[in-house]
């Protein structure tokens, strides 16, 4: 387990994927995922997804724990052991936490382990430029815009543009904790 002073980050159980299914079916917040277009999950997907997951093991993925509470996940996926790259995505599903720093410490928690503990050189992730939210989060623990895809994705009925950010591992260890 990965503790901050607001957060936990712990294995996922089966236990969480009736509440990750609840996330999963918020409309509003799978328009800032993503990507793909929302659709309904039911428990069954969920579970087959995480259970998925845990099988492969070419990901690390966590739950975000608040006082016994699960509020969202997090994860390192598209794992690259030769170059030393991990992608990064994070989720607060329960709206009560939006916007009060519980992804912000989970996204460092999560940077620490990926550079201390896993050895990867750079973390990267995608999120739509209408997320800005999550970009100003994003940029507050280090991350740097490196590019973007102009109208990339179709989202909610207009086309935004995607954008690449990522830190690497030299400009992370620079960085208060």
């Amino acid at each position: 387990m990965l503790t901050g002073k607001l957060v936990t980050l712990r294995p996922l159980t089966a236990e969480d994927y009736p509440r990750l299914t609840e996330f999963k079916n918020d409309i509003e917040l799978q328009l800032l995922g993503d990507g793909s277009p929302p659709v309904p999950s039911t428990l069954a997907a969920v579970t087959e997804l995480q259970d998925r997951r845990a099988q492969a093991g070419d990901n690390y993925s966590f739950a975000i724990d608040v006082d016994g509470d699960l509020i969202g996940d997090i994860g390192l996926f598209n794992l690259n052991r030769v170059s030393r790259l991990a992608e990064v995505g994070i989720g607060i599903g329960d709206r009560n936490y939006l916007g009060k720093g519980y992804g912000r410490e989970a996204m460092a928690l999560i940077l620490d382990y990926g550079f201390r503990i896993q050895n990867f050189r750079k973390i990267w992730l995608e999120t739509f430029a209408h997320n800005e939210r999550a970009i100003r989060s994003y940029l507050a623990v280090g991350f740097v815009e490196e590019g973007r895809y102009r109208e990339h994705s179709w989202v909610g009925g207009t086309y935004v543009d995607l954008v690449v950010m990522g830190l690497l591992r030299r400009e992370w260890a620079g960085l208060p904790s």
